[in-house]
């Protein structure tokens, strides 16, 4: 596959100060820290329905959708038509039912596994063929439980887990803006070693 670098990182998760700690905000989570780590200060740009930033060393934006989860794509498709970002120059993070806590995938295209951010995101691009990072966060076992779930915090194992899951999407994040796909993949879909 041709390296092609990220020109749009997207966190996904639900604005306000009530959703701040939940499981389904995980991908802010990344992305504040992402910025915080290259120096990028995020404000609310009400044309692209989200609080963004420009990473200019790297050639590329920081955008935190504010239109709550559901409407995700309107943030990403006004931000990507306006600086004509392709589809695959897109990374979406966020969090990851299917997978546990703790643990990591990076992948280009795909399904949406019934998250309604990527769903949103797909009809607005017209494609799902853009990255995805996806966070653990595991499943609660029960599909009628989910909604609830995934607007509750995690417990303070659970967040550990997610959180040093996040500290290594944040070290193999080089390999990803040098657009060192297959490298970021290996390093990022590695299961970490059990702790003894």
């Amino acid at each position: 596959m041709t390296q092609v670098a990220p020109k749009l990182v997207v966190g996904l998760g639900n604005p306000g100060p009530e959703y701040v700690e939940t499981r389904h905000n995980a991908g802010f989570w990344f992305c504040e820290l992402l910025s915080r780590e290259l120096g990028v200060s995020l404000s609310h740009e009400s044309r692209f329905h989200g609080v963004v930033g420009n990473a200019r060393a790297a050639g590329m934006w920081i955008l935190l959708p504010q239109t709550y989860m559901n409407r995700s794509g309107q943030a990403v498709g006004a931000l990507a038509r306006f600086y004509r970002i392709q589809p695959n120059e897109i990374l979406v993070v966020h969090d990851e039912l299917d997978i546990l806590p703790g643990q990591l995938k990076l992948k280009c295209g795909g399904g949406n596994g019934g998250h309604n951010g990527l769903k949103d995101i797909q009809a607005h691009l017209g494609t799902p063929d853009f990255w995805r990072l996806r966070i653990g966060i595991g499943h609660p076992g029960d599909r009628n439980q989910v909604a609830n779930f995934v607007l509750h915090r995690p417990s303070r194992d659970e967040q550990t887990l997610i959180d040093e899951s996040i500290g290594r999407a944040l070290d193999a994040w080089p390999k990803m803006q040098a657009g060192e796909w297959e490298r970021a993949t290996a390093a990022v879909n590695t299961k970490p070693k059990p702790k003894t």
